[in-house]
């Protein structure tokens, strides 16, 4: 899993001081520089994290010069590392939290979004294309206008997001022209190339656009979009058949005796 910078330069400068704290207090401590004797490290630890936390219980104190230019800088540094990282770590919580209010898409989802697949529609090609990305762990996104499709998506772990495909403003928050292929499965034939219209003005040339046409009647209306790919999947059914039929009728007069 990929760790955000912030947060693992944050994670190593508060270990770095627990460590400071810590070393530095056991150290100190077996010596005459607190009240009483730091003996091991769970002792010194105890101390770091009390006097980083301002919380001040008074059991051990620093009672010589050295002891308390050591807790300064503890406290110092400490409170400088730990407000920071607070301030910082809350602010991009709530920066993703209101990117994702405003957008429906968190910063990690939009990070993912290049050189990915883009499935436009969920009918029956497009649900056995996602299970296949799926399994095998390929980077792509579903989109579908259908909230109850989507909710449902998401609990089985499907990046889906909810979208009005045929608004182009909702279309450019999908990164559309850093997606290498897009596939749109959609019954209805005049919202599929309406869409198709809208994604061609989001991509680059590189970008791929296969389409799904169910009827002859989507194919004739695509014919002329210049699309990659038009796919009739009733067709290559059709054709798969009849290719079948017939190979299992030149079979059978193949092995009919001469002369009958």
């Amino acid at each position: 899993m990929k760790i955000d910078r912030k947060v693992y330069f944050y994670g190593v400068a508060i270990a770095i001081v627990l460590v400071y704290g810590t070393v530095g207090a056991y150290l100190l401590g077996r010596g005459n520089n607190f009240n009483v004797k730091i003996n091991s490290a769970i002792e010194a630890l105890y101390f770091t994290v009390v006097t980083i936390s301002t919380v001040g219980y008074g059991d051990i104190v620093p009672v010589t010069n050295l002891g308390r230019i050591f807790d300064i800088v503890l406290i110092i540094s400490g409170l400088s590392i730990f407000l920071s990282a607070l301030t910082v770590l809350s602010g991009e919580f709530l920066s993703s939290r209101m990117e994702k209010l405003y957008t429906g898409l968190s910063a990690p989802e939009k990070r993912r979004m290049k050189n990915h697949i883009v499935l436009i529609g969920y009918d029956t090609t497009n649900a056995l294309v996602a299970e296949r990305l799926k399994g095998q762990r390929r980077n792509f996104i579903i989109i579908s206008g259908d909230k109850l499709m989507i909710d449902s998506l998401r609990a089985k772990g499907y990046p889906a997001f909810l979208a009005d495909y045929t608004i182009r403003a909702e279309m450019e928050r999908f990164e559309l022209s850093r997606a290498t292929d897009i596939v749109i499965d959609l019954r209805d034939s005049s919202k599929t190339v309406y869409v198709v219209l809208v994604v061609k003005k989001l991509i680059k040339d590189s970008t791929r656009i296969s389409v799904i046409a169910y009827n002859s009647d989507m194919e004739m209306h695509l014919a002329d979009l210049e699309i990659n790919k038009i796919i009739n999947p009733i067709t290559i059914a059709a054709d798969e058949l009849t290719k079948e039929l017939d190979r299992d009728q030149d079979s059978g007069s193949a092995k009919k005796p001469a002369g009958k």
